[in-house]
């Protein structure tokens, strides 16, 4: 193990039944959208990994409550739902046709979360995606409640999209505290992203109330690298050329700071984290303080919820 210092088809209405394309690839990924521009960048990475994968795309559109000019469709409303909805799909055909990706539309009406557990669930969608829009209504309410109760209760992993694509992931990064929903995080990332540079990272608890950032000394980091960690990485399912290639990092202070300075220092795309249900390393943070990691982050976020974690 080294370780670093410093760390195609039309739009359609019906889902199909076709198997993932390779052990641990989704056959199916679900992008939640308002179907506005607000949620392009969600999209896009959307179909470049249903692209990349083989698998197909769902788009659920859900409408909560009467309809107002802010809400989905309204864009192409015109008095006609039919018209509406036959817009929206030629409109999402135009965006994911070139890219080879088959595209399955779905407007319903009811809670957001419930709706999108279910259609991930009905559908076995084995990746849910959805955007992140500062100073955007749709995206103020997803990085709230919604995101919160997904990472609740979706058995797939979560997807929160921040950054423009401009390109496949090349840096992740698995945000680690040893445990088993951690290691799960871990095997998922692997597994969704077999070709990129994976990394880890262990953040200590700061050593007093107040207290600030700190470096680790080189006899914990030894420590941890020689017992938890190679433990921790032994335990997975990784392949031997796998784990000789992770970095481990690891820092001293609050997760949220330390995860979006490490993610700025060595450009990491995507940050994987672990929860099982309201346990596991996010289950702490699935409070107000959901929003704080989220926020901090400058880079995607994965949600990855183990097997057998308890609802909230």
């Amino acid at each position: 193990m080294r370780y670093g210092r410093a760390m195609t088809g039309p739009v359609t209405d019906a889902a199909t039944t076709a198997p993932p394309t390779r052990d641990g690839v989704p056959a199916r990924v679900l992008l939640a959208s308002d179907l506005s521009a607000r949620c392009d960048r969600a999209l896009d990475r959307a179909a470049q990994l249903a692209g990349a994968w083989g698998s197909e795309l769902h788009v659920i559109s859900v409408v909560e409550g009467p309809r107002s000019p802010d809400q989905a469709l309204a864009w192409a409303w015109r008095g006609d739902d039919e018209a509406a909805l036959r817009h929206a799909r030629r409109e999402l055909h135009a965006d994911v046709a070139p890219l080879g990706v088959r595209g399955v539309l779905v407007v319903v009406h009811g809670d957001a979360a419930q709706r999108i557990v279910e259609h991930a669930e009905q559908a076995r969608c084995g990746l849910v995606v959805v955007g992140m829009a500062r100073s955007e209504t749709f995206g103020r309410f997803l990085l709230g409640g919604t995101v919160a109760r997904l990472a609740r209760t979706l058995a797939s992993p979560l997807l929160v999209v921040r950054r423009r694509v401009r390109g496949p992931y090349r840096r992740v990064v698995v945000a680690t505290d040893f445990s088993e929903s951690s290691r799960h995080a871990l095997d998922a990332a692997a597994r969704c992203f077999a070709h990129v540079e994976l990394g880890l990272y262990h953040a200590l608890p700061a050593r007093g109330l107040g207290a600030v950032e700190a470096p680790v000394d080189d006899e914990t980091r030894r420590r941890i690298e020689d017992g938890e960690a190679r433990a921790f990485v032994g335990a997975s399912s990784l392949d031997a050329a796998r784990r000789d290639g992770l970095r481990l990092s690891v820092g001293r202070g609050a997760l949220d700071s330390l995860l979006a300075q490490h993610v700025r220092d060595h450009d990491v795309d995507l940050v994987v984290i672990g929860t099982q249900g309201r346990s596991g390393l996010l289950g702490a943070l699935l409070g107000s303080s959901a929003e704080r990691v989220l926020d901090r982050l400058p880079c995607d976020t994965m949600v990855v919820r183990a097997p057998g974690g308890a609802s909230g």
